[in-house]
């Protein structure tokens, strides 16, 4: 029997991902929520709790992903109604207090593991992403491994640390990076400055900068609210980072230019492979500028696009492209044009593309009937001409022998074409085709 797997909080964005994750990895996932959304277990194909007591009581793993502010309070409630050998995990942001609260109130034969993913829930994947782990020593002998594998074998990389050292440097990796943001955020406020009008003065750098701000400052408040109260060791970094910020400032009203360039070193000097740093951010704006490239060049030229949020498709030719919009007329919708942020949209592959026409598009038929060369093969001569781009299907609809004074099978191939290709033309391509193959036209 397959391991089962209660997620409490699983309603949440994050449960959710992981609820998916668990049930392709084979086991029996059920969530519980507070808001009693049984329609979002019902939508992912797995269980919901409608009493919790008991699915605590019968779960291998039960994982806590609630808000911070309520970690401990759930674990009190649900550590000691867990079976004996079942697992207890937290999937929170912060490890002191979680790790403490399971050692305290879980029965000494149910074993214990933090976590803390290091990714929110719009990856596709694990694969690449880090999972930091705080084992405690006798408390996890036997799910630990087991657990690691599971998140191994997708591609995650684990990271295994003491929870005090895990918050320590959570207080730096998320606590001054989100600070940073919000307060460039709120900056940006106090100034009441144009942010969208400043993007047309805007350098790569800028722009990567501007769209970090935005995705932290446009996610839900409360939980970057916890993560910069709930962990002690970020009000320390706030103090350090507070510190700076005026040490630089003061510099600079002295117009000190050998103090900034003195502090400036020492940073990076401490900071370490400055050279490293400089070619991954050169490959993030390569990647930017390259999308955009990749779409300026087919300025007059047909193609695809998909929203990356909607997952709505335009296909059409590109009109004109702007630094931020691509312009784009919709001739399979009555020439129709439509402006698209460059940076929501993924352009489609050729084969992609193809299959969206095929899916999409009204397909015409032709059919071709020929007497096809002595011993040659009706099914091959049809797998050859299926390879012309704009065929969609071929098709044999017709053999027949029984022609005086002609040894030759007659062959009749139905090709269905792509509307907006030019059907005559396309016959005409697979006419000539079938006649390099030996083919004669049946009269």
């Amino acid at each position: 029997m397959n391991n089962s797997i209660l997620i409490i909080g699983g309603t949440g964005e994050m449960g959710q991902w992981f609820a998916k994750f668990f049930k392709r990895e084979g086991f029996e996932v059920t969530l519980w929520g507070s808001s009693q959304r049984v329609d979002i277990a019902d939508k992912l194909g797995v269980n919901f709790a409608s009493d919790l007591d008991n699915a605590i009581e019968k779960s291998d793993i039960v994982i806590v992903s609630v808000p911070i502010d309520i970690t401990e309070k759930v674990i009190s409630e649900t550590a000691p109604k867990m079976k004996p050998g079942s697992l207890l995990m937290d999937f929170t942001s912060i490890k002191t207090k979680p790790v403490e609260a399971m050692e305290k109130y879980a029965p000494e034969n149910v074993e214990i593991l933090g976590t803390h993913p290091m990714f929110g829930p719009s990856i596709p994947s694990l694969y690449g992403q880090i999972v930091i782990m705080t084992p405690i020593s006798g408390r996890c002998d036997n799910w630990f491994p087991v657990v690691k594998s599971v998140f191994e074998n997708n591609g995650a990389h684990i990271e295994v640390i003491d929870p005090k050292e895990h918050d320590k440097f959570v207080s730096v990796v998320q606590g001054l990076t989100h600070f940073a943001y919000i307060t460039i955020g709120s900056t940006f406020k106090r100034l009441d400055f144009d942010v969208s009008e400043s993007r047309k003065f805007m350098s790569p750098v800028y722009d990567i900068m501007i769209d970090f701000v935005g995705r932290i400052i446009g996610q839900n408040p409360y939980l970057y609210a916890l993560i910069q109260m709930e962990n002690p060791e970020v009000l320390k970094v706030h103090d350090a980072f507070k510190k700076e910020c005026n040490n630089i400032s003061e510099i600079v009203r002295q117009q000190d230019v050998e103090s900034f360039v003195e502090n400036m070193k020492s940073a990076a000097s401490h900071f370490g492979d400055t050279t490293s740093a400089l070619h991954r951010s050169d490959k993030l704006i390569n990647s930017k500028l390259q999308e955009f490239d990749q779409i300026a060049k087919l300025v007059g030229k047909e193609c695809g696009l998909v929203h990356r949020y909607s997952g709505a498709t335009h296909v059409g030719y590109v009109e004109k492209v702007k630094p931020r919009h691509v312009v784009l007329s919709k001739p399979y919708q009555k020439n129709k044009s439509i402006s698209l942020k460059i940076e929501n949209v993924r352009l489609l592959s050729e084969n992609e593309l193809r299959q969206w026409k095929i899916n999409n598009l009204k397909h015409i038929t032709r059919d071709i009937s020929v007497f096809i060369p002595t011993n040659a093969v009706p099914e091959t001569i049809r797998d050859v001409i299926s390879n012309n781009a704009n065929v969609v299907d071929t098709e044999i609809i017709d053999i027949y022998s029984g022609f005086e004074n002609i040894e030759n099978l007659s062959a009749t191939y139905r090709i269905t074409v792509l509307e907006d290709s030019n059907p005559n033309l396309i016959q005409d391509e697979v006419k000539k085709l079938l006649e390099g193959l030996g083919c004669y036209p049946r009269s």
